[in-house]
């Protein structure tokens, strides 16, 4: 029986919600033992050697963001779909979330149409079931390792509408871009008008100087898919020779995905 009605509510939305999310949230509540900080360390290296593992055989990436809540039924949905087919058919693979709506539609579109598609899964209690349009895929417990995975084999990012998740992705690229921590990395904002307030915001930020003008020369915001996808090849082409890594049978490696082509 729980404790309150509040515990009961919880259960009853999320049954498993404060098993998913105890490991970091625990972390994140201040002082730990020592013991306890040793500990939750190991495991978040051990989560990202899997990742690296994982997707070492992976890229060149290109990374498209979005939210998980757009239905097949809606235009960004298919917009999307239309980003993976000619990420594909550039020669780049897909990565996403590996979650429904946005990242389903992107991996879809790569995956559907002779193209690599994979993605990088978080534990969530709801709305973050993989998508079946991936040739290879991991789960990640972590949202900063898995954000560190999303950016790593990466060489350009398509930003769809939406959330907080997908803000999250999109500041923690840019900062990166901005920091020089990542360099002449494209970045494509699809959906003028969803997006709008966020581009005047920007542009209140280079008036108020608190980012500049050259922050900005990496991102485009648009509505066409074509457009978006010759940003993302221009400073490829310009900057970036991709080349995918090869497994190596010393080590008996091997990439369960889609072969390179």
């Amino acid at each position: 029986m729980n404790d309150s009605p509040k515990e009961e509510i919880k259960d009853k939305i999320h049954p498993d919600h404060s098993l998913l999310r105890k490991d970091e949230a625990d972390f994140l509540q201040g002082h730990q033992t020592r013991w306890y900080n040793l500990r939750f360390a190991v495991r978040v290296f051990l989560e990202f050697m899997k990742g690296f593992r994982a997707l070492h055989f992976a890229g060149p990436c290109i990374t498209v963001f979005g939210s998980a809540r757009f239905d097949g039924k809606h235009e960004y949905y298919h917009r999307a779909y239309d980003f993976g087919k000619a990420i594909a058919e550039m020669g780049g693979t897909v990565m996403t979330g590996g979650g429904p709506g946005i990242m389903e539609a992107a991996n879809r579109g790569a995956f559907e149409n002779g193209g690599r598609s994979v993605g990088c899964n978080i534990k969530l209690p709801h709305e973050q079931n993989p998508n079946p349009y991936m040739h290879k895929w991991v789960l990640i417990k972590y949202f900063f390792v898995r954000k560190v995975l999303l950016l790593k084999y990466s060489y350009g990012f398509v930003v769809m509408p939406g959330g907080f998740g997908t803000m999250d992705e999109l500041f923690e690229t840019a900062t990166l871009i901005q920091t020089k921590t990542i360099k002449n990395f494209p970045v494509v904002i699809f959906g003028k008008a969803y997006y709008e307030p966020l581009k005047s915001l920007l542009e209140k930020m280079i008036h108020e100087k608190t980012i500049s003008v050259n922050d900005m020369h990496l991102i485009l915001f648009t509505d066409d898919v074509q457009e978006g996808i010759e940003h993302i090849r221009k400073y490829l082409r310009e900057n970036y020779y991709m080349k995918p890594a090869k497994p190596s049978p010393f080590l008996f490696e091997r990439w369960n995905g889609r072969k390179h082509q």
